[in-house]
């Protein structure tokens, strides 16, 4: 595929400066991009990379006098790159309709232009709606909805009563619908709460690679519009993650937790069960937050403080060295001054 550099700008909202009629074949990095292919600059530290590209394009914020070719100005550079690089993304590959080795239950609902790949399971009641595609080794089971144009891949497992919206995504390995970690002490031992409610996925949610999405205990656990996770997230009974917010990769949210609208959870955050983040709210990498957040607020460590303040403990912690032996000569000046004192 090929586009002049002119209409690449249109879909952007962009100022092309130079040879508008220049071809684009491709989208690509500084270092590995082609005579034939725009690249993208937006930070000075690869700035190096800037003088020694071969790209015939590039995607700037403001004009670059180290780059010669014609440039595409546009304020949020990252933006206009996802944009692009989605004209040259390869589709993800759909079987041609039903595969005779899937297995379909008699009392299922399939929409038009559905995609079912061979080693499917579908189990009864569940629903399939228009343009959904199911990789090899899907599940789903009894009951099940999954919405317009959803892509489930390969061994991804949908449990019992599960509700998935439409334009989702789902990648390999995820289970959405397992028991939620309930259990009540019997003396030594360990009695099970039914996991009686559902999850629900609503509409152009990103879930990744391996992540676990525990049904509820009673309602639902609920991923709301365009929350986007990583890769080995964890997300645990009856939490509920407000509209596009991010959850990277080995976070784990524990049951009943409620994060709000646009929250950004760093990897290998532990939140604490019966939490509540509020909107907007960020949470760097490694944290473990033991108590709610309040909207906007950037925390970060173990246990999780305000970010500006962690910041400034660390700081201190690497004095630490220089503070002890400052006041050891201060003890010594005053163990002086008294000895003068009890002497006179």
């Amino acid at each position: 595929m090929e586009i002049p550099l002119i209409e690449a700008a249109r879909i952007v909202a962009g100022e092309c400066v130079g040879d508008e009629n220049f071809v684009v074949t491709g989208i690509n990095s500084l270092d590995q991009a082609s005579p034939s292919e725009v690249s993208f600059f937006s930070d000075r530290r690869y700035g190096e990379s800037l003088k020694n590209t071969k790209a015939g394009a590039l995607l700037v914020s403001k004009i670059s006098d180290e780059f010669k070719g014609p440039q595409v100005v546009i304020p949020h550079v990252e933006l206009a790159y996802a944009k692009i690089a989605a004209i040259f993304a390869i589709p993800p590959s759909r079987y041609p309709g039903i595969s005779a080795d899937a297995f379909i239950s008699e009392n299922c609902r399939l929409g038009e232009d559905v995609s079912i790949f061979p080693m499917v399971y579908v189990g009864e009641g569940s629903e399939i709606n228009d343009g959904a595609t199911l990789f090899p080794g899907v599940v789903i089971d009894a009951r099940v909805k999954i919405g317009k144009r959803t892509i489930l891949y390969p061994n991804v497992t949908v449990l019992r009563d599960c509700i998935i919206g439409n334009d989702v995504i789902v990648h390999g390995g995820t289970t959405i619908g397992s028991d939620g970690f309930g259990f009540v002490r019997n003396g030594s031992s360990s009695v099970k709460i039914p996991q009686t409610g559902i999850v629900q996925i609503d509409d152009h949610v990103e879930i990744g690679a391996n992540n676990c999405i525990d049904r509820a205990a009673f309602g639902k656990t609920w991923i709301k519009q365009g929350v986007k996770t990583d890769n080995l997230v964890q997300i645990a009974h009856n939490v509920v993650i407000g509209e596009h917010s991010i959850i990277v990769a080995l976070a784990g949210i524990s049951g009943s937790s409620q994060l709000g609208r646009g929250v950004v959870i760093g990897g290998q955050v532990g939140v604490n069960d019966h939490t509540e983040i509020g909107d907007g709210a960020m949470v760097g990498p490694q944290s473990g937050v033991a108590k709610s957040i309040p909207a906007g607020e950037i925390v970060s460590g173990t246990p999780a403080i305000s970010h500006r303040l962690r910041l400034k403990t660390m700081a201190m912690t690497t004095r630490l060295p220089q503070f002890s032996d400052r006041l050891r000569r201060l003890e010594r000046k005053v163990r002086e001054l008294e000895k003068r004192t009890d002497d006179g």
